[in-house]
């Protein structure tokens, strides 16, 4: 079986892609892999794209111990290798070396800070009991009209909650990546943050990976993650909410880059 899931993989890995992806999110998991008889922590580096349907689609999967702009570079143009030409929007979870490596191999792309890495960092610091409330004010932040207004509801947040400074800190230092979500379109940028893909992704490798406390090697790390993506990909068949609009709003603030593909 292992040896029939790794061609699997591998022929997974290398199959073509389309030319573009108005949304590519990347991510990261760490777990504990045994190396030359010691235990290092190895991330799981995931690629989710969305494409010109709407639909999901999870374009690769690659482990390394250390990140940066190399790194990055090398899964880009391998990206690029299987036919991905462009992509519009990059969300990272301010990735070492990203956006260093985006600007050589896809120039044009925005990259972004995801919301959603923003929003889990922050409930890091936040009691349980707090949650729900503490989810409802960071949607006022990230939903507002304009970056003003977006600033006013930190403001606000930051009077009603003073024993989360350090969420408050975290989300001022990284503001002028937040900041470029106002630039678009409410549904563009409703794409952008709504797409739970990642989060629902990151349950199912969590689930996948807890039994083992630890990988002999990066293969078997790679094989686990592999399978319980794979299984969840099939329930993947709805385009995103309100698809159609945003696909409209992509064509006008995009203009060719996805008019050509259409």
């Amino acid at each position: 079986v292992t040896d029939k899931v790794i061609d699997e993989l591998t022929e997974w890995q290398n199959r073509p892609l389309d030319a573009i992806y108005p949304i590519v999110y990347l991510d990261c998991i760490v777990l504990k892999v045994r190396e030359n008889q010691r235990i290092v922590n190895k991330s799981i580096y995931i690629a989710l794209g969305v494409n010109l349907e709407g639909h999901k689609e999870l374009l690769g999967l690659w482990i390394a111990q250390s990140e940066g702009s190399r790194f990055w570079l090398g899964i880009l143009t391998e990206l690029k290798n299987r036919g991905l030409e462009d992509i519009l929007i990059a969300c990272v979870d301010g990735l070492k070396g990203f956006p260093e490596a985006i600007e050589a191999v896809y120039p044009q792309t925005k990259v972004q800070l995801c919301i959603v890495h923003m929003v889990r960092n922050t409930m890091r610091f936040v009691s349980w009991k707090d949650a729900r409330a503490v989810t409802q004010d960071l949607r006022t932040i990230y939903q507002a009209a304009t970056e003003s207004q977006g600033l006013q509801a930190l403001d606000a947040f930051e009077k009603k909650w003073p024993n989360y400074a350090l969420a408050v800190q975290s989300w001022r230092n990284n503001w002028h990546h937040v900041a470029t979500l106002f630039a678009y379109p409410e549904d563009i940028r409703r794409a952008i943050y709504t797409t739970n893909a990642i989060e629902s992704l990151n349950s199912v490798i969590r689930k996948a990976t807890k039994r083992h406390k630890l990988f002999p090697n990066d293969e078997a790390a790679m094989k686990v993650v592999f399978l319980a993506i794979y299984e969840a990909s099939k329930r993947w068949t709805m385009p995103i909410r309100n698809w159609h609009q945003a696909l409209n709003q992509f064509s006008i603030e995009f203009g060719e880059r996805v008019l050509n593909h259409l």
